[in-house]
Order: structure tokens, then C-alpha cells, then sequence
């Protein structure tokens, strides 16, 4: 018997914007900085820079450099009216063949040739989602069987090593140490 053959870990689409808008436009590469995030992008720096953190506390540290998400999330929210390209929910880096949502706090994902990235915890998708596509909210938030609230709406990272990174580019995986802590809201 042969069993289906799973893509390899790979950037499927990058995106940055200037401005904070809800979604990043494509581009042909983003250049990721070390301790800052994108280069370019409203939300690169070493402390927070989403407009609800800083009003809160501007000197927080910004454990949210990077927005990825997975694209296997695409045909899910198809299947119930919506429709998603890479880009649309912010995410800087659209990815495909990984299970982004059940790795550890701390994994590492190296990007393109050079680039790494530090897992930090989830996305909390906001009422804006409701804005770009209505009813889309609650399918990022849904409750499993024990009625736990799971969100979908991508992971959250820093940047560990500046690099430029592609559409096309592979993704390495590497597990920190156990014991694995699962990934919580930042």
C-alpha cells in the first residue's frame, strides 16, 4: 500500500505593509530582523507595536514579530462560504505542509536560507475578522468536544536570525527541549 505523499514544509506567499491595515499585501520577499520582526512592516520592533498593546503598555516586549499561518486553513473556511488568499488575515508568512498550530512554545522555524523564527504562542483573532469576511470569526475560534476554545488564526513569533525569505523557500522544524509547553495567546 502506498500512502499519500504530504508536502514538504514550505513558504507558500510572504507579506508586509507599512501601514496597520488588516491585510498584508503579497510580496516577492520580506527581509526578517533579529530582535525587530519584518523589515518595513508596522508591526517590526523590539517592543509592541499592535495598536491595542501599546495603548496598554508600550515597553512590553513584541513577541508577535512575525504573524504565520497556515493555508491548509483556506480550504476549511471554504467549505463554509469563505474566502481566504495568502495575506488577507495578516499573517506575514503563509505556510503549507506543517501543522503550525500543535507545535511547542520555542520551536524554531528556520526560513529560506537563513532566516529563523521562535514560536511565541497564538494569534487571538479579533472582531476584525467579522469585518473582512462576516461570520468568519467564530470558525478562527471554535470549541472542541471538552468545549476549550482552539484558535486558528495563525501562531505568533520572533525573530532568532535575520534572513530573507521567498515564496517557494523550505521550512525546517526543530523542537526545543521537552517537556513541550502548547502554545497560548500572546
Amino acid at each position: 500500500m502506498t500512502l499519500p505523499a504530504h508536502p514538504a514544509p514550505r513558504v507558500l506567499s510572504v507579506g508586509a505593509d507599512t501601514e496597520h491595515r488588516f491585510s498584508k499585501p503579497p510580496r516577492v520577499s520580506i527581509r526578517l530582523l533579529e530582535g525587530l520582526g519584518v523589515d518595513g512592516d508596522a508591526h517590526c520592533g523590539p517592543t509592541v507595536q499592535h495598536r491595542s498593546r501599546v495603548a496598554r503598555d508600550p515597553s512590553q516586549p513584541n513577541l508577535r514579530q512575525v504573524h504565520l499561518l497556515q493555508t491548509e486553513l483556506f480550504a476549511e473556511v471554504a467549505a463554509r462560504g469563505h474566502r481566504l488568499a495568502p495575506g488577507d488575515l495578516g499573517e506575514n508568512v503563509s505556510t503549507t505542509g506543517v501543522d503550525l498550530l500543535s507545535l511547542p512554545v520555542g520551536t524554531l522555524l528556520g526560513l529560506g536560507d537563513d532566516a529563523e523564527v521562535r514560536l511565541t504562542g497564538l494569534r487571538n483573532p479579533c472582531w476584525q475578522i467579522d469585518r473582512f469576511s462576516d461570520g468568519l470569526l467564530p470558525l478562527m475560534v471554535p470549541r472542541n468536544a471538552e468545549g476549550r476554545v482552539l484558535r486558528k488564526a495563525g501562531v505568533m513569533a520572533i525573530v532568532v536570525r535575520s534572513g530573507e525569505v521567498r515564496p517557494g523557500d523550505p521550512i525546517r522544524v526543530v523542537l526545543p527541549p521537552p517537556p513541550h509547553l502548547p502554545l497560548a495567546v500572546v
